[in-house]
Order: C-alpha cells, then sequence, then structure tokens
C-alpha cells in the first residue's frame, strides 16, 4: 500500500545519512536529502527559515511517509568549559531541526493514516565524557521520540530512534587514526571487536522504515556492537 515510500532524511549527503539513503533507494523508495550539501535540497538545517522553506517545497511535491532525523554535529568540551553559545547550536541542529521537521510531516502522515519517523541518537545520550551538548541533545531526542509515539501511534504513525555506537565513518576515521592507541581503546570496549559501517544503522533504520515494523514504537535500538550493554538501563 505504500510502497514504494517517499522518505525525506536530513543529513543525507555523507556518512550514516547517505548510507540509510542508498538503502532506501536500494528498495525502490523515492528519497529527498535536506543537507548542507550532496543533497536534493542544500541548506543549513540550523536556521529555522531555510528549513522551513526547504520543508515546504517537499510537501508541496507529494506527502512525505518516512522522515529520517539524522543531522547532527559535536562541539567537544567538558561541563565546565561548554559554552552557552555552542550549546544552543547543537541543540539547534540536533534537536530542534528534528522537531521542526516532524512537525512539518506529521499532518501528512495523519490524513494518510500511515508514516514512519525514525531519529538517529546516540549511545551518548547514556552518558559521555567530553560530551556535554551532544549528549544532551540526543538525550532530547529520545525523549521526543517516546513523546511523539504516545501522541501518534492512533494514526498510524510509529516513531522510533537508533543510537549508534562507533561509526567508521570519513569523520570517525579522521578523529580516530587506524594505529593510535585511543582508536585501539574503542575498539577493545566493543564486544564484538570490530567497528560499525555506515550500513549496519541503514539496515535497521531500513527495518524502522518498513510496513513490518508497525508494532514497534517509542523504541530506541543501540547499533553499538554490545557497548551499551551493562549501561542501558532494562
Amino acid at each position: 500500500m505504500h510502497n514504494p515510500q517517499r522518505i525525506l532524511i536530513t543529513g543525507g549527503g555523507s556518512g550514516i545519512g547517505a548510507a540509510i539513503a542508498a538503502q532506501c533507494r536500494a528498495n525502490g523508495h523515492q528519497v529527498l536529502v535536506l543537507d548542507q550539501k550532496n543533497a536534493d535540497y542544500e541548506v543549513d538545517l540550523s536556521n529555522v527559515q531555510q528549513t522551513q522553506k526547504a520543508l515546504a517545497e517537499v510537501l508541496s511535491q507529494g506527502a512525505i511517509t518516512g522522515l529520517v532525523n539524522n543531522v547532527g554535529m559535536v562541539k567537544a568540551a567538558s561541563i565546565e568549559q561548554q559554552t552557552l553559545e555552542e550549546f544552543d547550536q547543537v541543540l539547534a541542529l540536533n534537536t530542534r531541526c528534528a522537531l521542526q521537521c516532524m512537525q512539518a510531516v506529521i499532518p501528512q502522515m495523519k490524513q494518510q493514516q500511515f508514516g514512519r519517523i525514525v531519529n538517529i541518537s546516540s549511545r551518548a545520550a547514556l552518558g559521555k565524557s567530553l560530551r556535554s551538548a551532544y549528549a544532551a541533545s540526543k538525550a532530547a531526542l529520545i525523549g521526543l521520540t517516546r513523546v511523539a509515539a504516545l501522541e501518534l501511534g492512533a494514526y498510524g504513525i510509529t516513531v522510533n530512534a537508533i543510537g549508534p555506537g562507533p561509526i567508521e565513518t570519513e569523520l570517525f576515521k579522521r578523529a580516530n587514526p587506524k594505529d593510535a592507541p585511543q582508536t585501539q581503546q574503542i575498539l577493545n570496549s566493543v564486544p564484538v571487536q570490530r567497528f560499525g559501517q555506515p550500513e549496519d544503522i541503514a539496515h535497521a533504520c531500513d527495518f524502522f522504515l518498513s510496513e513490518k515494523s508497525g508494532f514497534i514504537t517509542g523504541q530506541v535500538l543501540y547499533v553499538c556492537g554490545g557497548m551499551t550493554v551493562g549501561v542501558n538501563p532494562i
């Protein structure tokens, strides 16, 4: 009934977002990417007005059946050194943008009595040193996911989150050189003894976007090679 879908992905120009976009296209879905570059709509998603304009253009061409809120940024700092300006920047992109996109697509999803929303959170939502703003934004995204799931379930709309662990994107590899001691330390903390690939997140997202996931909502799936075992509450 809803296949192929029309799926909107924020931050789909590279890394995890690009892998999700590729997976969706391989499944025959129409994919629309919002990002600063390599996107169908090149836009600064931290800017409310630019984002609103892009969303209006997308929705004017047809309803969105699947939304993946993937765009994000990191501003590493301790609690004591975290500036309020950078804190606001991270929350604006990582959390506020997700809310704005959800609010844009929900009315048409309600009309269709079908929708799939997937929010890309992070294992950092459980706590990670030097990630005060990032962890706060990703934990907030989980809270938003749960509230939306409760409010939208009656309309055939599911809302779930994915919490990636260390994923070997180009950005990750630049920050963690292969032979660096810190890289080996991270690897040693992963029970499956490998780093994740962007495709690992794409496969999980693919399931949440499918009609087969209709009885699952308000959940967080940590795709982390087991790193959150013993940390994540039951």
